[in-house]
């Protein structure tokens, strides 16, 4: 999944795209091997400054109409119901909510439109499951709401660097551990793991085999 973000207010200024760069961005990272382009256009690091859903309706919207018609299979990143009702005006593919479904006029509307979704491990807030345990837990309530909404298509997202004041780095990188715990549920599980903070607190030494339980037999990252 390559990500392309056109919020100015991300934690990651390197990842901002302006409109008139999103189509050449898109093709470029499909061109280096990504599947799929993932657009969102609001931060959720903390501190920053907060923008109304009309302005993120509008900054998505460009984005996307620089990609109608391109052929590139696009996800949407948003929380909002109102926001994904203007996205699904274009060629979009996949819905992805770090909210976890809690709105339920959001799950309906992608159950509506018959697209798949990425769902984050959230009970109430973005990240505010802390732990495995808990991140297992969050996961079978997101199930349910999948289930409860029609959904039938969706790929699980514990939530890994996710940012709130109630997880450390630590919290991230024993997620990251225990990552094979999370296909218990017998679905496709997303590993957001880019331009996040774990990456700058790597505990040492780092193995370079398989973790247990990791999915991964070839001793990359998942």
């Amino acid at each position: 999944m390559g990500v392309i973000n056109v919020s100015n207010e991300s934690f990651y200024q390197g990842s901002y795209i302006p409109i008139e760069k999103v189509h050449e961005t898109a093709v470029a990272m499909v061109e280096q091997g990504a599947d799929m382009i993932d657009i969102g256009a609001r931060s959720t690091a903390p501190n920053t400054q907060a923008i109304s859903g009309v302005t993120e309706a509008e900054r998505i919207d460009a984005a996307l109409k620089e990609l109608d018609g391109s052929g590139i299979t696009l996800s949407v990143d948003t929380m909002h119901p109102g926001v994904l009702e203007v996205c699904l005006k274009h060629d979009v593919h996949a819905a992805n909510d770090i909210g976890g479904f809690v709105y339920p006029a959001y799950a309906e509307k992608v159950a509506e439109a018959g697209i798949p979704a990425f769902v984050m491990a959230t009970n109430q807030q973005p990240g505010d499951p802390v732990g495995v345990a808990e991140t297992l837990a969050s996961l079978e309530g997101v199930m349910k709401r999948c289930e409860d909404a029609g959904v039938k298509e969706y790929v699980l997202d514990p939530g890994i660097g996710i940012w709130t004041p109630l997880r450390s780095v630590d919290d991230d990188w024993e997620l990251c551990r225990h990552f094979g715990e999370f296909l218990k549920f017998d679905r496709p599980v997303l590993a957001a793991v880019s331009r996040k903070d774990l990456h700058r607190a790597a505990p040492q030494p780092l193995s370079r085999g398989p973790a247990p339980g990791n999915p991964c037999r070839d001793g990359k990252t998942p």
